[in-house]
């Protein structure tokens, strides 16, 4: 067995122990799955490389995808007609404009719908506009969203200043309980972008954020739950994907 995993589409060789490779195996089997129970298929089994409670999650993602695929809530709603009336304009903060957008794109269904269940929401076309995937996550991939996130607060606790712009502007943060919730802030965290405001620079650069003593750890924490966020996008919006 050599130590490269299976060739991607596009023939690019990665190591199995790549962030990379083990998003795209998740993907590849909650795919698989999905696909599978839709069309009567016989069983998925799991690439190695996914640990068990990866594949856990993976398996929790699946069946709640193939619920939600079940549930379809038809809209009367047209949202490409829909995406061309509205502007960056439109913020909700004008009644009128609001009202006038309702009249001519109505949701289709009067008052409030409460879905408390997975679920798919149609336009009239019977375009996917919404997933609604309640309860999707495994405990244990909430606790390592929020074990990630708690690693983030120095670097958020420093974004937010008296003399910020309208991103960190400390009067735009609320400050909640010390025992709940993440530290207010804003932040970007990217590996690879193009800086703004800078000349003759080709190459990509890590954003700031991640160029601290505590990257390497923050990587190391979001890489599973980037994972499952990635493969819900494979099944839900594969072109993004």
């Amino acid at each position: 067995m050599n130590g490269s995993s299976p060739s991607p589409p596009d023939s690019i060789n990665i190591w199995r122990t790549w962030a990379l490779t083990v998003t795209y195996e998740a993907g590849e089997y909650t795919e698989q799955k999905f696909k599978a129970e839709k069309t009567g298929g016989g069983p998925v089994i799991p690439s190695p490389n996914l640990d068990t409670d990866l594949v856990m999650a993976c398996n929790r993602l699946a069946d709640v995808l193939i619920k939600a695929s079940k549930n379809p809530i038809q809209m009367q709603m047209d949202i490409v007609r829909y995406s061309k009336l509205i502007s960056p304009k439109d913020t909700r903060h004008n009644e009128h404009r609001e009202a006038r957008l309702i009249e001519r794109c109505p949701p289709g269904h009067e008052g409030k719908r409460l879905v408390d269940e997975p679920a798919i929401i149609l336009d009239a076309s019977g375009a996917i506009i919404a997933w609604y995937l309640p309860d999707a996550l495994t405990d244990t991939t909430q606790k390592e969203i929020k074990e990630a996130t708690n690693l983030l607060a120095p670097s958020l606790e420093k974004s937010v200043r008296a003399d910020g712009n309208w991103r960190t502007n400390q009067r735009l943060f609320n400050r909640g309980s010390e025992d709940v919730g993440a530290t207010p802030g804003c932040i970007n965290l990217s590996p690879a972008w193009f800086q703004q405001g800078h000349e003759n620079v080709s190459d990509p650069e890590v954003s700031a954020s991640l160029k601290g003593p505590s990257c390497e750890n923050i990587l190391k924490a979001i890489a599973r739950p980037a994972a499952i966020a990635s493969t819900a996008l494979r099944v839900m919006h594969p072109e993004q994907y």
